[in-house]
C-alpha cells in the first residue's frame, strides 16, 4: 500500500445522507490524511424544491431540485474535506409507496447488476481499504438506501478487492434518546400508533451487537455544517433544530457493524481502519 493512500469509500443514496450517518468519519479520516471517496447514487430530485414545495405539488421541478442539491452536496463535501465525489445520477425513487418508485430510470427500478457494474469500476479505480454503506433494510426501509446496499454488496463480489466492509447503524439506546429529544422539541407531537412504535423499535441494533464505535466528537461541528449546507432540505433535517452544541453532544459517536474483514482486528473496535495501519 506504499504507492497509494489508505482509502475510505462511502456509498450513499441521496445528497445529505453522507452528512447524517458518516459526516463524522469522513471529516475525521480526511483530517488523518486518508483519502475519502463519496459515491452518491441518486440525484435527490424527490427532495423539497425552493420554498419547501413538495414532490408532486405544482411548481416542483425534479430536474431543478437535482441541480440545486448537487450544489449543496458539493458544498457539504467541501466542509467534510471529501477527497473525491462520484455521482451515479440515478433518478431519486422517493419514499416507500411514492409513484416515483415505479418510474422508469429511477434507482429502485435499475437492475442491480447495472448499478453494481458501474460501482465496481469505481472500486477498481479507487481500491478502497474500507467500504461503508447501509444494511439490507437501508437502515429504515427507504427504497434507494436498500438499492445502495444491494449494488454495493454486488459490486464487491465483482472485484478482486477485499476491503473491510461496514454497514451504518445506531444503538437502540441512542434511538430511544432521539425519541425523547424529538418530543422535547415538539411538545405537541402525538404518540405513535402501536404498529409505528413497533417498527421504530426495530431500527438500529442492540448496543452489544454493534462492532464499531468511532469517536467523531471533535468533528461534530463540521458534521453540523455539512448538514446545514443542504439548506433546501432543512425542514426535513431534524438535527439542525438542536443547535451546534447539543448536536455535538448527541452526534459525536458514529456506529457501524462490520460485515467483512481480512485483518483479524478484534471487535468491538474504535477505528474503521483497525488492522490496516
Amino acid at each position: 500500500m506504499a504507492d497509494r493512500p489508505l482509502t475510505l469509500m462511502a456509498v450513499h443514496a441521496h445528497p445529505d445522507d453522507e452528512a447524517t450517518g458518516t459526516g463524522g468519519v469522513l471529516a475525521r479520516y480526511a483530517a488523518e490524511g486518508i483519502r475519502t471517496v463519496l459515491v452518491t447514487c441518486t440525484d435527490g430530485g424527490c427532495g423539497d424544491g425552493p420554498g419547501g414545495v413538495k414532490p408532486g405539488d405544482p411548481g416542483h421541478d425534479p430536474a431543478a431540485v437535482a441541480l440545486m442539491r448537487r450544489k449543496e452536496l458539493e458544498a457539504s463535501c467541501d466542509v467534510l474535506k471529501v477527497s473525491d465525489l462520484e455521482m451515479l445520477d440515478y433518478a431519486d425513487s422517493g419514499m416507500v409507496g411514492w409513484p416515483s418508485n415505479d418510474a422508469p430510470g429511477s434507482f429502485w427500478q435499475t437492475p442491480v447488476q447495472e448499478g453494481a457494474t458501474r460501482l465496481a469500476e469505481l472500486m477498481r479505480y479507487y481500491r478502497p481499504d474500507v467500504v461503508v454503506t447501509y444494511d439490507e433494510n437501508g437502515f429504515y426501509g427507504h427504497p434507494d438506501h436498500i438499492q445502495a446496499h444491494r449494488i454495493t454488496m454486488a459490486a464487491l463480489e465483482m472485484t478482486a478487492l477485499a476491503p473491510k466492509v461496514y454497514w451504518t447503524t445506531m444503538p437502540r439506546s441512542m434511538m430511544r434518546r432521539f425519541g425523547e429529544i424529538m418530543r422535547e422539541f415538539h411538545e405537541d407531537m402525538p404518540e405513535p400508533d402501536p404498529a409505528e412504535a413497533a417498527a421504530m423499535a426495530e431500527i438500529g441494533l442492540p448496543d452489544d451487537e454493534i462492532t464499531t464505535w468511532v469517536d467523531t466528537i471533535a468533528f461534530s461541528g463540521q458534521k453540523f455544517d455539512a448538514l446545514a449546507a443542504h439548506a433546501s432540505q432543512g425542514e426535513n433535517i431534524f438535527f439542525l433544530k438542536m443547535g451546534k452544541e447539543r448536536f455535538g453532544e448527541l452526534m459525536g459517536m458514529e456506529t457501524f457493524v462490520r460485515v467483512q474483514d481480512a485483518t483479524g482486528a478484534a471487535v468491538p473496535e474504535n477505528d474503521l481502519f483497525a488492522g490496516l495501519r
